[in-house]
């Protein structure tokens, strides 16, 4: 008998939970429609007139992508793309419900949202079927730190200042793109390679400190370069939100390759010694810090700052909101209320019960991305879980504590709600990985055909 003949793999019995996925993918269609249809109701009194092929759009994108997982990614988390959808379907109803507002720009942003939206689904559905195993891209780890260098570079060249910031590039036919979103996601793969084999020497510590054990001098080299690359993004593209992303994951994942809470304290100075010494003498950098300490400063938007606005927005909602189609977002004023102030209509409209259901969707989506680099089975896999949940929750953070005045804003799109074509795609290219890195953790072992049930049994439940 062969040697191939002896083993046989556990999967019978072995829960994929492919059909929670497709109810909890029907739930996430079913409470976007309603949403549709109550923000139309308000707006006009009547149900929108392409509530039907909107839902069944959504539903086709969505039945798409649960096809796909089913097969190529059968043991992948079940929540991971229910997240992901309703997130997006009700982003595409408050950007919808925004565009009735004529004094917002720009004027019928949804049905192109919708069309970046099924983009980043066939990008995903594209990285499932070709990504087998997120293990190959190990093999790319400085070919990453080159392309995502390039990325993060190109707005420099070719890109143009918008409302401050140089982090767009123009594309004829297309419109603008963001790279730096895609950067994260390649930066992300860069750093789990190179961590991974320089973590033992990370770790190695000089000398005890107030608690803490203090990283050799040499070993400092890493955390200052890519805290030098952080700052030159700052200044040069006026991008303080991608310098706190690309930073924050770097410390992120250092302390969680060595274990050593020193590297988060030093990362946590460096990013504010530098925010503060940037501030000093970049204007745009500066102004948003003004702002922030002076919301109520009389200004250009109906005599007081966006972020003012977007307190009023947040008080005048209350606990349960004024209801989906009857708030006074357009107060807010440019094109920052479908993007950086997206987080004050759900505030206004849905009231802190609303908001909060949202922050716990996206608090849901990042533990399941956690748990995946818990339950991953190599070193690369858990390190590039651990940096693209980082980063996700990073980007979540910061964004809605601009929002809400927690810190100044930076000008970033809240994660599949906001507008944003670059920001959609690379979201769902990284849930994707997310899934592959899921999947591959999941999926039961071989098991030797001669084994006992007892055996094959431990196996199927571990």
């Amino acid at each position: 008998m062969s040697s191939t003949a002896n083993t046989t793999v556990a999967s019978v019995g072995t829960p994929s939970r492919r059909n929670t996925e497709l109810v909890m993918l029907g739930f996430a269609v079913l409470v976007t429609v309603l949403a549709y249809a109550n923000t139309g109701l308000a707006l006009d009194g009547t149900l929108p007139a392409g509530m039907v092929a909107y839902g069944l759009g959504l539903a086709g994108i969505a039945g798409a992508a649960h096809l796909v997982v089913r097969r190529w990614a059968p043991y992948a988390d079940p929540l991971m793309l229910p997240l992901c959808t309703l997130l997006n379907g009700l982003g595409l109803v408050l950007i919808w419900r925004l565009d009735h507002e004529p004094r917002l720009q720009p004027a019928n942003a949804a049905p192109s949202q919708l069309m970046w939206s099924a983009l980043g689904v066939a990008l995903f559905l594209g990285v499932l079927i070709f990504l087998r195993d997120h293990r190959v891209l190990q093999r790319y780890t400085y070919i990453s730190m080159v392309v995502a260098f390039v990325l993060l570079l190109l707005p420099l060249f070719f890109g143009a200042d918008t409302n401050g910031a140089r982090i767009w590039v123009r594309i004829p036919g297309v419109g603008t793109l963001q790279p730096g979103e895609f950067a994260k996601i390649v930066i992300a793969v860069f750093f789990a390679g190179y961590l991974m084999v320089k973590r033992d020497a990370l770790a190695l510590a000089s000398r005890r400190f107030l608690g803490m054990y203090l990283p050799r001098g040499r070993d400092l080299g890493p955390i200052l370069v890519v805290w030098a690359v952080s700052l030159m993004i700052l200044v040069l593209e006026t991008d303080l939100g991608m310098s706190l992303l690309f930073f924050g994951m770097f410390v992120v994942m250092l302390y969680v390759a060595t274990e050593r809470t020193s590297w988060i304290v030093f990362g946590l100075l460096l990013s504010v010694g530098g925010a503060v010494f940037v501030a000093s003498f970049n204007y745009h950098v500066g102004q948003r810090v003004h702002n922030w300490l002076n919301p109520l400063e009389l200004g250009s938007n109906d005599g007081v700052t966006e972020t003012a606005q977007a307190m009023y927005a947040f008080g005048s909602g209350g606990l349960l909101g004024s209801g989906l189609g009857e708030g006074y977002s357009r107060l807010i004023g440019g094109i920052a209320t479908k993007s950086d102030y997206i987080l004050a209509t759900v505030g206004e409209e849905l009231g802190l019960v609303g908001l909060m259901a949202v922050l716990l969707v996206y608090a849901l989506l990042i533990q399941r991305g956690l748990r995946t680099a818990l339950a991953a089975r190599d070193p690369f896999g858990k390190l590039l879980a651990v940096g693209l949940s980082g980063v996700f929750a990073l980007q979540v953070f910061v964004v809605a504590g601009g929002v809400t005045g927690l810190i100044p804003l930076t000008g970033m799109t809240m994660p599949f709600m906001a507008q944003g074509g670059s920001s959609v795609i690379a979201n769902w290219a990284l849930v994707a990985i997310l899934l592959r890195i899921s999947d591959t953790a999941r999926r039961p072992a071989p098991v030797p055909a001669s084994s006992t049930d007892a055996e094959q049994t431990q196996v199927v439940r571990a």
